[in-house]
């Protein structure tokens, strides 16, 4: 039974790639964090629907758009230790790499552009701005229009990713897999080959309990060997120092037992592939 990799991998955005979630961040410029907070983790959590909390916490806080597009740099200055160089190994390996998010549109493309994903392959929520709030009349007033509508659609529902997952992957060959924190993630786990729960920066019960693998380790360095397979953890030693590095820490992670499991078989072909002595060449295909 081998491990074998997974050749598109789908990421969530906020408390998967980076540690903050956007909209508490607007929350807490704005003066309104308890409020809107309290709301965003009711709806990860899935005690209520993510359509019921969308607008009531955009409507709370109406953002300029200068606000939601300084975002980038939140996401920026919390990523979750090791996305960057994953994300290149990924890619470098021939992996297709896909971000799939809640969030604002603006701030999560211009952060997974950062990350060298293409624009093609991600996917946000559009919102729209008062043509007539701000200093409208100004030359270049852009920055200053509030939040006014956001587009309604399969990211701001709970069971909505898996409807975005089929449309990025089309007819596309090969396994694909998903990691996310939130339970909008778990759901969108039945679009794809497997779903990794992340816990890594807010581990959530539900979410454990219900991933056929939870993460939990604040480095993402473990899912380059769950992604790509002990095929690809031994390709990258023959590589830069660099990879070599990322995949020592890797190994050193799997064995530090940061992945747990709900299922006996994924749990059997996982022990096999990277904790147990090789007596043969192992292939990541």
């Amino acid at each position: 039974m081998r491990w074998p990799p997974f050749e598109h991998v789908f990421f969530d955005c906020d408390s998967t790639l980076t540690t903050v979630e956007g909209i508490d961040v607007l929350a807490e410029t704005l003066g309104k964090r308890q409020r809107v907070e309290l709301l965003t983790q009711a709806a990860m959590n899935g005690q209520v629907d993510l359509d019921e909390v969308y607008e009531k916490r955009l409507r709370t806080l109406r953002p300029t758009r200068q606000q939601v597009r300084d975002l980038r740099h939140a996401y920026k200055r919390n990523m979750v230790e090791d996305a960057a160089p994953v994300i290149a190994a990924l890619q470098a390996l021939g992996h297709k790499v896909y971000i799939i998010s809640g969030g604002l549109e603006e701030p999560v493309v211009e952060f997974g552009i950062s990350l060298g994903i293409p624009r093609e392959r991600i996917r946000a929520v559009q919102i729209a701005y008062n043509e007539l709030s701000g200093q409208w009349w100004e030359k270049n007033p852009e920055d200053d229009k509030r939040y006014m509508t956001y587009t309604e659609g399969a990211l701001t529902v709970s069971d909505g990713k898996a409807q975005i997952v089929r449309e990025l992957m089309g007819d596309q060959r090969g396994r694909s897999l998903l990691i996310g924190d939130g339970m909008s993630d778990v759901m969108a786990g039945q679009a794809v080959d497997l779903f990794i729960g992340y816990g890594g920066v807010v581990s959530r019960q539900k979410v454990r309990e219900a991933a056929p693998i939870f993460l939990e380790c604040q480095s993402l360095a473990p899912l380059l060997a769950l992604a790509g397979g002990p095929g690809a953890v031994r390709a990258l030693n023959m590589w830069s120092m660099q990879y070599q590095s990322l995949s020592s820490k890797a190994r050193y992670l799997l064995h530090k037992e940061v992945v747990s499991f709900n299922d006996e078989q994924l749990e059997s072909k996982f022990r096999k592939a990277f904790l147990e002595p090789q007596t043969a060449p192992i292939t990541g295909g």
